[in-house]
C-alpha cells in the first residue's frame, strides 16, 4: 500500500514554484522569431552579462506566455532563469 502512495504521488504535476527575483532593466533588441513575437531577443545589461555569449542567443518571453510555450516545442529550449516577469532561454546557434 505505501508503494502505491509513493507511485501515486509521482504522477502528479509539479508546484510551480513563484520567483521573487524583481524584474531587472532589460535592453530588449527585437522579436525572436518575428517583429511581433512576445519573445524578445535580449542584450547586455548587468543582469544578462552572465547569461550571454558567443554561441547562442538570450531569449526572454513572458512567463507562462504561449509564447514562451511555441519557443520551447519549436527549439527545445531549456530555462536559464527566471524573475517575476520573464523566463530566460540560451538558444545555441552554431
Amino acid at each position: 500500500m505505501a508503494s502505491g502512495l509513493l507511485v501515486a504521488g509521482c504522477t502528479e504535476p509539479p508546484v510551480e514554484v513563484a520567483i521573487s527575483e524583481p524584474d531587472p532593466d532589460l535592453v530588449f533588441v527585437r522579436g525572436y522569431r518575428n517583429p511581433s513575437d512576445e519573445c524578445q531577443l535580449v542584450g547586455e545589461s548587468a543582469f544578462t552579462v552572465e547569461f550571454l555569449d558567443d554561441a547562442s542567443d538570450l531569449v526572454a518571453c513572458p512567463t507562462g506566455s504561449s509564447a514562451m510555450e511555441t519557443l520551447m516545442v519549436e527549439t527545445g529550449a531549456q530555462m536559464v532563469t527566471q524573475t517575476n516577469s520573464f523566463t530566460f532561454f540560451s538558444l545555441a546557434y552554431r
